[in-house]
């Protein structure tokens, strides 16, 4: 069975640069549920990593964070589909932990838990920080152009130029379920 990464905030779900702090505000991306959906009916696994730093700088608290992914795990049950497993960082960028993306300790957790190399493995995301991340764990680095995609865009980061980009998670998986990418 194959392994899709995707971020939530900006690729799931609607993004906010004032965080998503409550179930209300938690609002799906028209197309990503169902492309989920088609996913797991295709046979892939999928798992979301995800910076919350909003937990670390006091805005909603883990029992929060809970109940906005039980809305989007309702959302997805609704449409058939569902994520195996939800990987978070609390973390601010002040407190240099390894699991806050850039950096790579979301990532080797999945590989650990799953026990599944990443090598290859599709990462879908719409900041620079997952793109980074993706690279540097070997996963095939994918940028939507929704929630902070067109930002990255402007970037003109290196790191483009060997990323898949699409304007959504729903077109992209219509591209990798019609066989026109080949998967990992």
């Amino acid at each position: 069975m194959e392994l899709i990464i995707l971020d939530r905030d900006g690729v799931i779900n609607e993004d906010s640069d004032d965080y998503i702090k409550s179930p209300l505000e938690w609002q799906p991306i028209p197309g990503s549920i169902q492309a989920i959906a088609r996913l797991n009916h295709a046979g892939y696994r999928v798992v979301v990593v995800t910076n919350q730093s909003g937990i670390g700088r006091g805005l909603f608290d883990i029992e929060t964070l809970g109940k906005i992914h039980e809305k989007m795990c309702l959302h997805l049950e609704e449409a058939g589909a569902s994520v195996e497993s939800i990987f978070y960082c609390p973390h601010t960028p002040d407190d240099h932990c390894d699991c806050r993306k850039p950096k790579t300790g979301l990532f080797l957790d999945i590989e650990t838990r799953l026990g599944k190399s990443l090598d290859g493995v599709y990462s879908v995301g719409d900041s620079l920080r997952d793109l980074e991340a993706s690279v540097a764990v070997g996963a095939t680095p994918v940028l939507v152009k929704t929630g902070k995609g067109m930002r990255t865009l402007e970037s003109q980061s290196p790191i483009l130029e060997h990323t898949l980009q699409f304007n959504d998670l729903y077109s992209f998986v219509d591209k990798l379920l019609s066989g026109k990418l080949s998967a990992s």
